[in-house]
């Protein structure tokens, strides 16, 4: 999506904010609605074209075969997406069927949110939106905040359209979907008075990544390949990966299948993460919703390569009864072993200051990297961090013992500085991109100033 596309669709959908919901709720409360009918309006005009069927499947069964409990299976072929809705309704049908009688509008809603698959209800939960949806119809604003959404002159699916007076609206990509996420974001509490907290990494960041992580071993890639992202967002980073392995028009030709996986802390994330999983056909039970560094949801598996802009300068605080029984290590993520002064292979703590974990999730990665002896290119690693990777800690302290441990195992390849305030709404205006992987012959540091 180009930049005045692009910030059409901010325009526009703040416009909604302000025209709706103004009166209803306080300004730094719009994100509650304006970010779940986002995704959900998203996911809605993709079911529209293919409704009919997936209502005849939903009569088949119960009619013919007499279910009692409908399958999943056919009513995912019949709506050719990993999700359906097996309500009468679209959103489009509520509001041209609609009265002033904002209750019964409301029952014809609750009926539409109850029609969709588990996928999706669970998005809907993370959402809170059936709450959204009762508070808006109790402040008779529920019609108008529909009439909005299905405007012709907005497109939030990821397709090219034309609007009614035959312009074209380009579609609206995984990343673009996150750039939009962020700008609402970022105006939502600044009006507020709050910083955005959130922020998400530069569309040319992540092409550097999946360049210094693919294109080393275009031609050794796996048939079958796995990515992982450990802080997903709203998965712009795993998407684009995935993309750019399997573009046909490409530099890389990958011929197998690329499955992506990520955890995600944040609710409104996570949801926007798995509702585009199951837009582009990904398994979206691969994204899991909660803290990476409490709880090892991949502990089992291996990836082949893994990308992240994890948050940096966070305290991980919270976190510690978790990693740490007093000054014990207590989850081997966090543990390495290295050579002392006479030869003893001693196990050590590899946890930093509680003040920034950063380099937890990259000893989350390091931790799920596959051994050569298992894949003949090991796993390679691309991950974004400020500048106190490189040196905070003193000796024998748990980052200096992650940078040893890195180092001396030869997985460290290339150090990237990267230009002042590429980030928006961070403080730290020199990340680095290190690039981590098994097999490792040099090292590189590259000023990109």
């Amino acid at each position: 999506m180009n930049q005045y596309a692009h910030n059409k669709l901010i325009s526009f959908i703040w416009s909604i904010a302000d025209d709706c919901l103004r009166d209803v709720y306080v300004r730094g409360k719009y994100r509650d609605v304006i970010l779940p009918m986002v995704v959900l309006r998203r996911l809605d005009t993709l079911l529209e074209p293919t409704k009919a069927e997936v209502l005849e499947e939903v009569r088949f069964q119960k009619d013919e075969m007499k279910a009692t409990e409908l399958d999943d299976a056919p009513l995912k072929a019949a709506s050719k997406y990993v999700f359906y809705n097996t309500s009468k309704w679209t959103l489009k049908q509520l509001h041209a069927t609609a009265t002033n009688n904002q209750q019964i509008l409301l029952a014809n809603v609750e009926d539409y949110l109850g029609g969709f698959s588990d996928n999706v209800k669970e998005i809907i939960s993370r959402f809170k939106l059936l709450e959204q949806m009762r508070h808006m119809a109790d402040k008779q604003v529920l019609l108008d905040v529909l009439e909005k959404f299905i405007s012709p002159y907005i497109n939030l699916t990821p397709h090219d359209v034309e609007d009614p007076d035959g312009n074209k609206m380009p579609g609206l990509s995984n990343l673009g979907m996150g750039y939009v996420f962020e700008e609402l974001i970022r105006k939502f509490n600044e009006e507020n008075n709050e910083e955005a907290g959130e922020h998400f990494t530069p569309r040319e960041v992540i092409h550097l990544m999946t360049h210094l992580v693919f294109d080393p071993i275009k031609d050794q890639l796996p048939p079958v390949m796995t990515i992982y992202d450990p802080a997903c967002g709203s998965g712009g980073m795993l998407t684009e990966s995935q993309n750019y392995v399997l573009d046909p028009d490409g530099q890389i030709r990958a011929t197998g299948d690329v499955y992506l996986y990520g955890k995600e802390i944040n609710d409104e994330t996570y949801a926007i993460c798995k509702s585009d999983m199951m837009i582009k056909g990904n398994n979206p039970e691969n994204i899991k919703v909660g803290s990476t560094l409490s709880i090892d949801e991949f502990a089992a598996q291996r990836f082949d390569f893994m990308l992240s802009n994890p948050p940096y300068g966070k305290s991980w605080s919270s976190e510690l009864k978790h990693i740490k029984d007093g000054k014990d290590v207590i989850d081997p993520r966090f543990q390495v072993e290295l050579t002392d002064y006479w030869d003893k292979v001693e196990t050590v703590d590899a946890t930093p200051r509680s003040s920034d974990g950063q380099l937890l999730f990259l000893m989350e990665m390091v931790s799920k990297m596959k051994s050569t002896k298992d894949s003949a290119i090991g796993s390679r690693i691309a991950s974004v961090h400020n500048g106190s990777s490189l040196f905070t800690g003193d000796a024998g302290s748990g980052e200096s013992n992650i940078r040893r441990y890195i180092i001396e195992n030869d997985m460290l390849d290339t150090i990237i500085q990267l230009p002042n305030n590429l980030f928006y709404n961070t403080g730290f205006c020199r990340p680095t991109n290190m690039i981590v992987h098994n097999e490792c012959s040099h090292f590189d540091e590259l000023n990109m100033q």
